[in-house]
């Protein structure tokens, strides 16, 4: 007798599943671009996505890709999914972690990266509730080191360090830059997020200047696996 293959239920929102079926019904919904699961609760992206938050994103994106371009060891990437504990696979807008054969805390695991990124990033437009209440409770419990906000209405940029187990603002200083505590020379002007007619990346290529972002990349390279 033939085999009869039983077709996958569809993702809905608010479904309660485990990380390994969640996987295999996004698989077979090709359609499906944007879907994630936390805390065991399948969640979509909000669409239609608005201009200002399509030009934020982009524009971080190139802050990020930056740092990246000069500090050897480093990855980033955008709406890639994550494998973290059981239950909790999110798509955070942006990442920038160390790669795991330069001593960071993440590792791969098949097509997925796996564990937790050293930064994790979100534009918060309709979101908002989401990136800063479940959101931030699984960042926090999974280890992200620092987690930065960029919140559309009103307009908000926080980020966040890791201080033994509980999350803390980092301050601008005061020059108003704000500066990363886990990746040296990773300079932000939140004042360039909003104002297209500044650029983002002039704060990063000043902090990629620093003695200590040249100290972060020899340390990274010692820690390179053979």
């Amino acid at each position: 007798m033939p085999t009869t293959t039983l077709a996958l239920p569809p993702l809905r929102e608010g479904d309660r599943l485990l990380s390994e079926e969640f996987l295999d019904r996004w698989s077979a919904m090709p359609e499906l671009q944007h879907a994630e699961l936390i805390g065991g609760v399948v969640f979509f992206m909000a669409s239609p996505v608005s201009r200002s938050h399509g030009n934020v994103h982009v524009r971080l994106g190139g802050w990020l890709d930056r740092y990246v371009d000069s500090t050897q060891g480093c990855d980033v990437g955008l709406d890639t999914t994550w494998l973290m504990a059981r239950g909790n696979v999110p798509q955070p807008d942006l990442y920038l972690r160390i790669l795991p054969s330069h001593g960071g805390q993440s590792r791969d695991q098949g097509e997925y990266n796996a564990g937790a990124p050293e930064l994790a990033v979100e534009v918060s437009g309709s979101t908002a509730s989401r990136d800063l209440g479940v959101r931030l409770e699984l960042y926090r419990t999974e280890g992200v080191r620092e987690y930065l906000s960029v919140v559309l209405h009103p307009r908000q940029v926080i980020w966040r360090q890791l201080v033994r187990g509980r999350y803390r603002e980092i301050p601008a200083d005061q020059d108003g830059i704000l500066r990363s505590r886990v990746f040296p020379g990773l300079w932000l002007d939140p004042s360039a997020i909003w104002d297209q007619g500044k650029s983002l990346r002039a704060a990063v290529e000043q902090g990629l200047r620093t003695p200590e972002h040249a100290a972060f990349v020899r340390k990274l390279l010692a820690k390179r696996r053979k």
